[in-house]
């Protein structure tokens, strides 16, 4: 029998959620999903840059799966489709027949987990969406009151609240918007994460400490150190005379590290091959990169813009870097692998467009390690929690609290 931490993942991608949470000391008993392709990624990595089984995808439709069988296990997480509530989709929401929410929620009701994870687009806490998002929420702390046939989710909402007027949630809930970059990904990625605990196993969420700053790598530019590094000292001087650069922001704490670049992602992946359709590590050229405005390429001396897949493709700005000379070119696969986390020995199947568009909708690998060792870290203790109301009533009031009544 396992002695570690066990899981269970909805809309598993191509595993940057997986990666992360099984670098974190997590035993995976499921990845379900329904991409064929990004199942075929999931076991071109089995026993190999990852280890989890061949036998533990699961290539179907989350919504047609039973979860009672995983009743026990010590996490349900998912990485919910996120077009719904996107910025650049079509913006449906809750009533987008993608919209997942539902799906993860019944398993969390199903499995009764010690402990949920769920990544989102920030998007889905916009003033449209916020109302619905909080509604998630709702239903995180007291997934027993089942929604009823038909019924509105604004009505269910309110059942739920009246229920919580009477009785203790059964799961602590609570969110954060967290920056990729913080955790030391080369990558500009803001996403919302919510975390529900169940209230026997403990009475407040868990959350790590960046580890990473942009005010480090601003004091590392400035002084001559990272140029240094990568063997570029006569860049020191061009900065400080270049004051229309772009500033860094935040204190340069110098007990964390500096942001990581680009250039720091890229370093021994040389230049890429220019011959399209070679196997191997996918670090092959694609011609034919532009700019436009609103769409310029990622700095390398900067993390990466956040990279995307959309319905239409990856956009050409937010998948291309700007070059020493001023040139602009497509990241190529294996270096859009770098900034997500993914390392060099993971294989992605499909076409360079759906290699990337797996790419650009995994979870960064980064996040999901630094919140997945502070839950296997929670799920390993021995001790008995404060009574919920107790411990909700000590807690200061924040903006973002949501252990408030909905208005």
């Amino acid at each position: 029998m396992t002695t570690r931490p066990t899981s269970l993942e909805l809309f598993a991608g191509a595993g940057g959620l997986a990666l992360g949470l099984e670098r974190a000391g997590f035993e995976h008993l499921a990845l379900v999903e329904w991409d064929r392709r990004a199942c075929e990624t999931l076991r071109a990595n089995a026993g190999k840059a990852a280890q989890w089984a061949p036998e533990v995808i699961i290539e179907s439709d989350a919504a047609l799966l039973d979860y009672a069988s995983f009743n026990g296990v010590d996490l349900v997480a998912g990485g919910v489709p996120c077009q719904p509530f996107s910025l650049g989709g079509i913006h449906r929401g809750d009533v987008d027949r993608r919209n997942q929410f539902p799906v993860l929620l019944q398993a969390v009701r199903s499995a009764r987990p010690k402990a949920v994870l769920v990544e989102n687009v920030p998007g889905i806490l916009r003033p449209a969406f916020r109302p619905y998002f909080e509604y998630i929420v709702d239903q995180l702390r007291l997934p027993e009151v089942r929604p009823a046939d038909a019924e509105d989710w604004r009505s269910h909402r309110r059942r739920i609240w009246s229920e919580l007027a009477r009785r203790d949630p059964e799961y602590m809930v609570d969110w954060h918007l967290i920056n990729a970059a913080d955790f030391g990904a080369p990558q500009r990625r803001v996403r919302v994460l919510i975390q529900a605990i169940r209230s026997d196993v403990e009475q407040e969420c868990v959350w790590p400490t960046p580890s990473h700053s942009e005010g480090r790598l601003a004091r590392d530019l400035d002084s001559g150190v990272y140029w240094a590094e990568h063997r570029l000292p006569g860049r020191a001087a061009l900065r400080a005379g270049l004051r229309s650069t772009r500033p860094l922001l935040g204190d340069p704490d110098v007990a964390i590290g500096r942001w990581v670049t680009v250039r720091d992602a890229l370093v021994g992946l040389g230049s890429p091959m220019c011959v399209q359709g070679v196997e191997g590590n996918d670090h092959v050229a694609v011609p034919g990169a532009r700019v436009y405005p609103g769409h310029t390429g990622s700095l390398l001396d900067e993390p990466a813009k956040t990279l995307k897949a959309g319905v239409h493709g990856v956009p050409g700005g937010e998948a291309t870097v700007v070059l020493d000379d001023g040139s602009v070119r497509y990241f190529t696969v294996r270096e859009a692998a770098r900034v997500q986390g993914f390392p060099d020995d993971y294989m992605f199947v499909g076409s360079r467009s759906e290699k990337m568009r797996q790419i650009g909708n995994a979870v960064a690998i980064n996040v999901a390690t630094a919140v997945g060792l502070e839950l296997t870290t929670l799920l390993s203790r021995d001790h008995v929690p404060e009574p919920a109301r107790k411990r909700m009533a000590q807690r200061p009031s924040r903006e973002r609290s949501l252990a408030l009544a909905p208005g």
